[in-house]
C-alpha cells in the first residue's frame, strides 16, 4: 500500500537515525565526515586501542565515510584494517576470525543510496547490545577521547582474505558434493552491492551455473536495494527467460535474501527463513527465535518439528541475543534474515543460499514445489512518516479501537486474531511508523491495514 504522511515532511528533520541498527543519514545533510569520525573516535576509545576492521558496501559515499571513520580511529590509537568492499556478515565472521577488537560496517543497507550509515560489531562478532550503544552514544556526546600523539599515530593495514574465509565457513556446513551435482542454473542479482563479487563466487564453488544481474560494484545501484517483490521485477524476467532453477535477490549489503522460483514468482522475503528452518530442524531440533513481524509460517514449521518458537523485538541484535538466551541455533527475521550460530551471529544470505540449496538437493524438488509444502498467508504493509511524539498517540488510538482483543506490545503494538494480525511500530532505520497485516487473504490484510491508517487521518 502507498506511504501516507505529509510528503517529504520529515525529511531534513529525521535524516539522522540513532538507533540499534547503528548511526545512519543521508550524507551531506545529517551524515557528514565530522559527525563519523566523532562517531569513529568514540568507538576506538569504547573498542580500545587495538585492530578495527572496516569494510563497506558500494554507495558511492563509501570513500568519504570510510576514511573519515578511520581517521577516528587513528586518532584513539586503533588500527584500522580496512577490507574493502565485502558483505556485512563476512565481515562479522572475520571480527572472530582474526580476534579484531571490533569492526565498523559503512552501509546503509536497504536504505536509498543518499544514505549512508555506520554499524558498529563488537568483538564476538555481534552488532552492539542495546545498553552497549547507549554506552558508545554516551561516549560520543562527551566527546571526551584519549588523543595520541603524532608518534603514536598507528598505520592503517589491508586484509583481503574476508571473502574466501567466509565462503569456505559456510560451504562446511552443507553437504556440498550433493549440492554440485544437481548443477542449479541460478539468476544472482546483487543490486551491484557489497556481494557483487562473492555471491556470484559462492554459488560457482557449489558447482552452479550463474547468470549474473547487476554485480558491476563501480554502478550504482539499478533499483531500490530493499529485495521487495516489487523491486526485482527484472531478476523474475530473466528467470523466466533463461530458464533458470531460481533466482536470488540481495540487499546491498548482503544479509538479507529473496527468492524468485523456476516460474519467476517471487516467494516474498518471509518464505526464506521459514524454507531456512524447515531444513535444519528437519535435522536438529532446536528452539527458534524470530522478531515479531515474522510470519506465522514460521511457527507452522516449527510445530512440524515439535520445536519451540520466541519472539523479539525487530533488530538483529535482539534476535541474537534472545538465541544466546534460549540455546536456540537457528534464528532470523522477517526480511530474509536467516541466523545460524554455528557459522556466525548474525543475519547471513550466504548461510540461507547454502541452506536452501542443500534443501532443494536433497529433496529433489523445484522451489516453487518446496514452497507449496508451507501453508499460505497474505502480508499487506504500509509505512508512515511519523515524528518520535506521535508514536504513542497513534498506538494508544489503536488499543482503543481493538479494545478487547489479545494484545502484544513487544515491539509497538502488535492485535493478535487466530488466523491473523495487525502490527504498527516505529521503524529502527527510517522516520516512520511500519504498518503490518498478515491474514489468510490480501483483501483480509488489507482491511486491517486501511482500519489502522483510518486511525490516525486526523494527525496527517
Amino acid at each position: 500500500m502507498a506511504e501516507r504522511g505529509g510528503a517529504g515532511r520529515l525529511a531534513r528533520r529525521l535524516s539522522l537515525k540513532i538507533s540499534v541498527a547503528g548511526v545512519r543519514g543521508i550524507v551531506g545533510e545529517s551524515l557528514t565526515p565530522q559527525l563519523v569520525t566523532s562517531y569513529a573516535a568514540a568507538f576506538g576509545t569504547y573498542c580500545g586501542a587495538g585492530p578495527v576492521l572496516i569494510g563497506s558496501d558500494t554507495r558511492p559515499s563509501r570513500e568519504m565515510v570510510k576514511h573519515a571513520a578511520i581517521a577516528g580511529l587513528l586518532s584513539v590509537g586503533c588500527t584500522p584494517v580496512d577490507v574493502g568492499i565485502v558483505p556485512v556478515p563476512a565481515l562479522q565472521f572475520h571480527v572472530r576470525k582474526t580476534g579484531a577488537f571490533g569492526a565498523i560496517c559503512i552501509s546503509a543497507s536497504h536504505n536509498p543510496i543518499e544514505w549512508n550509515a555506520l554499524k558498529f560489531i563488537g568483538p564476538d562478532g555481534i552488532v552492539l547490545r542495546p545498553n552497549q550503544s547507549e554506552e558508545l552514544t554516551d561516549l560520543y556526546h562527551q566527546g571526551f577521547y584519549p588523543r595520541v600523539t603524532a608518534a603514536e599515530i598507528a598505520e592503517t593495514r589491508l586484509d583481503h582474505t574476508v571473502l574466501s574465509a567466509h565462503r569456505e565457513a559456510v560451504i562446511a556446513l552443507i553437504d556440498a558434493e550433493h549440492v554440485r551435482r544437481r548443477g542449479f542454473r541460478i539468476v544472482a542479482d546483487c543490486t551491484n552491492g557489497a556481494a557483487s563479487l562473492a555471491m556470484p563466487e559462492f554459488l560457482r564453488a557449489l558447482g552452479c551455473e550463474v547468470i549474473e544481474l547487476n554485480t558491476d560494484m563501480d554502478e550504482p545501484f539499478p533499483r531500490n536495494p530493499e529485495p521487495l517483490p516489487e523491486n526485482i521485477g527484472g531478476l523474475c524476467t530473466l528467470v523466466r527467460e533463461s530458464g533458470a532453477d531460481m533466482g536470488i535477490a540481495l540487499d546491498a549489503d548482503a544479509d538479507r535474501l529473496a527468492l524468485v522460483n523456476e516460474l519467476g514468482e517471487p516467494l516474498g522475503e518471509d518464505c526464506t527463513i521459514a524454507l531456512a528452518a524447515r531444513h535444519y530442524l528437519k535435522r536438529r531440533k532446536s528452539p527458534i527465535v524470530v522478531n515479531v513481524s515474522t510470519s506465522r509460517i514460521v511457527d507452522d514449521v516449527a510445530a512440524e518439528q515439535g520445536c519451540a518458537v520466541y519472539r523479539t523485538r525487530v533488530g538483529e541484535i535482539h534476535v541474537v541475543k534472545k538465541m544466546i538466551e534460549v540455546g536456540a541455533e537457528i534464528g532470523g527475521e522477517h526480511n530474509g534474515g536467516v541466523i545460524l550460530r554455528e557459522v556466525n551471529p548474525c543475519r547471513d544470505s550466504f548461510v540461507g543460499m547454502a541452506l536452501l540449496l542443500e534443501s532443494l538437493a536433497e529433496e529433489g524438488r523445484t522451489l516453487s514445489e518446496l514452497r507449496g509444502l508451507l501453508p499460505h498467508y497474505a502480508t499487506v504493509k504500509a509505512k508512515v512518516e511519523c515524528l518520535p511524539r506521535e508514536v504513542a498517540p497513534y498506538l494508544r488510538a489503536l488499543q482503543q479501537l481493538f479494545a478487547g482483543e489479545q494484545m502484544d506490545t513487544t515491539d509497538g503494538l502488535t492485535v493478535l486474531w487466530p488466523d491473523r494480525w495487525l502490527q504498527a511500530r516505529p521503524s529502527n532505520t527510517e522516520p516512520v511508523l511500519r504498518i503490518t497485516a498478515e491474514a489468510p487473504t490480501e483483501h483480509e490484510a488489507e482491511v486491517l491495514v486501511r482500519e489502522a491508517l483510518d486511525c490516525i487521518k486526523p494527525t496527517l
